[in-house]
């Protein structure tokens, strides 16, 4: 089992090309396997893990529901932003400038079969680190993600989850708000969840911002630990 994760930060990419990207890798690990199993090849599989921050765009799940994007095309537009109904689960979110985007595109089967625990490791990974900041942040049941205050009127959405697999290949990921514009939250139901709101860290923390590339680090140790995974940094490649 091939436990090494080629780990690029991408920086700021339109959503659309980073997501072709991903598709590129998400078949590169497929036909491997494919090829695997037809010709008992015995080739090992890559694993990889993108950073990224997009400009302004809404992404639909494919089990989301149009109608909670409150914007219209015209709105859309004025915004600055774009619109992607997209090939992963859950419904609409929102990504842009002073959020950590992750991508894990991963052969589950160098770690471990089982989506769920894959989610829940995602998850884990977003509470530890959130911890090191004095956050006490959690899972809200039947919901993936991580929250704030869940259980009272004050519970807020900090990271949205949306992940695809085929053959155990994962691709897409999650998105957590730490210098974010909430503004931009405004115009779409998150999740398709109407009665919570959602937070960034920066304004948990009460600061004007944070650093970008210390979270990203302290994700990562804990990425490692949960999937007992090795890290090795590649130059972006697009």
């Amino acid at each position: 089992m091939n436990k090494k994760i080629q780990l690029q930060d991408i920086g700021r990419k339109d959503y659309k090309e980073t997501w072709e990207y991903q598709e590129t890798l998400f078949k590169e690990i497929l036909d491997i396997k494919i090829k695997n199993r037809r010709e008992d090849a015995g080739l090992s599989t890559p694993n990889h893990f993108l950073f990224v921050e997009h400009p302004h765009v809404y992404t639909l799940g494919k089990s989301g529901d149009i109608s909670n994007l409150l914007l219209s095309e015209e709105q859309l537009k004025e915004k600055e932003a774009t619109f992607y109904k997209i090939n992963r689960g859950g419904d609409i979110t929102y990504h842009g400038p002073g959020q950590i985007v992750g991508y894990p595109i991963l052969d589950l089967d160098n770690f471990f079969t089982d989506i769920h625990k894959y989610l829940r490791f995602l998850e884990e990974m977003v509470i530890l680190t959130l911890a090191e900041y004095d956050i006490n942040a959690t899972r809200s049941e039947g919901e993936t993600g991580v929250w704030i205050d869940v259980g009272t009127p004050f519970a807020r959405k900090i990271c949205a989850m949306g992940v695809r697999a085929s053959r155990w290949v994962t691709m897409h990921g999650f998105a957590l708000n730490i210098n974010a514009n909430l503004g931009y939250f405004d115009h779409i139901i998150p999740c398709g969840i109407k009665d919570k709101t959602v937070t960034s860290l920066h304004v948990e923390l009460g600061v004007d911002h944070v650093d970008i590339d210390e979270v990203k680090a302290k994700l990562l140790k804990h990425f490692t630990t949960l999937f007992e995974a090795e890290f090795i940094q590649q130059k972006a490649e697009i």
